[in-house]
């Protein structure tokens, strides 16, 4: 696989619920190197860091296999960081991820997957459409949040390797399918406890176990 392009955000403001709100989802290509820290690209812009961005939300990737299967509905839209992704990798499928598994790119920078992203009003907003969070939800292509395991500078045409993790983990998909799940069984919340997830996701796991 090979990215195909670094997208970086500044602050803007969009109407969402008919209200404005500042977001740095307008995300746009960027040339050259950009740097990675831990909690993200040290020039992109995240607004709401109650729901976006820290250590284990420092990444987000979408794949341009996933943005093919939109384009037939998305018609001419298409481009990178269209969803708001820092990095789009050409031939990514995200369903093909488990919770833990490593991306690492030919200039040294190191990824892990925490979670599947979860769609929003700002995503909806993003797209003009209302309904948007509902029809990515039933696509089911969520793209990967990671957390940075190895920092360094990231560009566009770097070769990217999957290394599958080793431990106990499950699917992508798995995980985002409990996410909508008004009750989840014990052996599912012991399984999502069991995987290398993002810290948010365990703390609202582990608030489902103890109720």
């Amino acid at each position: 696989m090979k990215l195909l392009s670094v997208n970086l955000g500044t602050l803007q403001s969009i109407p969402v619920k008919n209200n404005p709100r500042e977001t740095g989802i307008i995300k746009q290509p960027v040339s050259g190197p950009a740097e990675l820290g831990p909690e993200g690209f040290t020039q992109d812009h995240i607004a709401d860091k109650k729901h976006h961005g820290g250590p284990d939300q420092a990444v987000y990737i979408y794949g341009q296999a996933d943005y093919d299967w939109w384009a037939a509905s998305l018609e001419d839209r298409i481009q990178p960081g269209l969803f708001g992704e820092n990095l789009t990798i050409g031939g990514l499928t995200c369903t093909s991820f488990n919770i833990g598994d490593e991306l690492h790119f030919s200039g040294g920078v190191v990824l892990q997957v925490t979670s599947p992203r979860i769609p929003c009003a700002t995503l909806a907003a993003r797209m003009g459409d209302p309904m948007f969070a509902k029809k990515f939800r039933q696509a089911e292509r969520p793209g990967l949040y990671c957390r940075v395991l190895q920092t360094g500078m990231l560009q566009a045409g770097e070769e990217v390797t999957i290394i599958p993790y080793n431990g106990e983990t499950l699917s992508l998909l798995d995980m985002y399918r409990h996410a909508f799940e008004s009750n989840p069984s014990p052996e599912t919340l012991r399984r999502l406890l069991a995987a290398p997830i993002d810290i948010r996701s365990r703390e609202e796991i582990e608030e489902q176990v103890n109720r």
